[in-house]
């Protein structure tokens, strides 16, 4: 049995109960040695075999778990995160199915999440954004030209940017000409959660020159968009005293109809 679990955004205690579980469980845990917290290998159970991803292929990868599953072992392939944003899982699992090796998916907190709690911030305010957007710039892997950043950009939506941080400038350049305001709050949030985490906010125009500062190059997330200043939205009318809910009759002149 091969079980993909997400790590977390870094932290070792923010790993899901049951991916912890699974993590002591293992016969063999394959991990991502540049992005995952070593701390949460701590859980493994003793003489379980660890290998680090980082310097590995996919088929060295595959190749390592067929060996294991050969050998009736409990494989766990450790990915930052949640498994299911940039974690490359997909081909993983085809080469299962193609071997009809069982498998399952744990999720795991993702760091953009992490970095909304560092950041004691709401994604989705009232009057401000209710949608987020999350994406990254091309590189080596491209993008569709209708998911591009000036593309995006239109949508006036929150903005998170996972594997951009090599290109601030370019970032910010693009979206300041696609027509999103110089001033437009943003934050950069470095391995949110890690005990050497950083977080800075700034404006838009001054992205880069905040990343150059603090010469953060990667393993960090950009958030664009007017959330980032967490001011001027409307209260929720959830919990407005005059708002009628299938558990809560409202109050006051105001209050609203069912």
């Amino acid at each position: 049995m091969v079980h993909f679990v997400g790590a977390g955004p870094g932290a070792k205690d923010l790993i899901t109960l049951r991916g912890k579980e699974l993590l002591e469980k293992a016969d063999v845990i394959i991990y991502a040695g540049s992005l995952v917290n070593p701390e949460l290998l701590s859980y493994a159970r003793k003489g379980c075999e660890i290998h680090d991803s980082k310097e590995l292929n996919l088929v060295q990868v595959m190749e390592i778990i067929f060996r294991a599953e050969d050998a009736g072992k409990i494989t766990v392939r450790l990915h930052t995160g949640d498994p299911s944003l940039y974690g490359a899982i997909r081909e993983q699992m085809d080469l299962l199915e193609e071997r009809c090796i069982p498998y399952d998916v744990t999720p795991g907190v993702s760091s953009f999440c992490g970095a909304a709690a560092t950041l004691d911030m709401e994604y989705t305010l009232p009057g401000i954004s209710q949608s987020v957007i999350i994406t990254r710039m091309e590189g080596r892997t491209p993008v569709p030209e209708e998911e591009s950043v000036e593309a995006l950009a239109k949508h006036g939506a929150t903005m998170v940017f996972f594997l951009s941080s090599f290109d601030t400038k370019g970032l910010s350049e693009r979206l300041m000409k696609a027509g999103v305001s110089p001033e437009m709050p943003c934050a950069i949030v470095y391995k949110a959660t890690w005990e050497d985490e950083k977080k800075f906010v700034c404006a838009l125009k001054d992205l880069h020159e905040t990343a150059e500062k603090h010469k953060i190059k990667k393993t960090a997330l950009i958030i664009v968009g007017k959330t980032v200043a967490q001011s001027g939205y409307e209260k929720s009318r959830l919990y407005a005293p005059d708002f009628t809910t299938e558990f809560r009759t409202g109050t006051g002149e105001h209050a609203e109809e069912k």
